[in-house]
């Protein structure tokens, strides 16, 4: 075995970092959940959001939220319009990457 072997780079199976989606949690209308996007973040846990019933809310992160899940532009996330103003809506639930993909195929989200 020669010094040039010994440099060689071996090649080992990398796990797989690619998640898999064993359960999504869907809005629920009984509860007035709806599906919403990220628009922009406006500061003070407030953002801009666009529904899939086509109205532009502004949303609140709880506090609840705050700290669990950090939310981005263009994220898709779980929305509770509020009873008595409807231009506004608590975020509820964030979706990571591949839970979005199943929600795209399964045809929850429209394009």
């Amino acid at each position: 075995m020669t010094l040039a072997d010994l440099k060689k780079p071996t090649s080992r199976a990398s796990p797989s970092t690619e998640e898999t989606v064993t359960r999504v949690r869907t809005p629920r209308r009984e509860n007035n959940e709806i599906l919403a996007t990220v628009e922009s973040l406006l500061g003070a846990n407030r953002l801009r959001l666009r529904c899939m019933d086509g109205v532009v809310r502004m949303g609140r992160i709880p506090g609840s939220m705050k700290k669990k899940a950090w939310i981005r532009e263009g994220d898709v996330v779980i929305a509770v319009p509020w009873e008595f103003q409807n231009e506004k809506a608590d975020v509820i639930w964030k979706y990571t990457r591949p839970q979005v993909d199943w929600l795209e195929r399964k045809g929850y989200l429209k394009g």
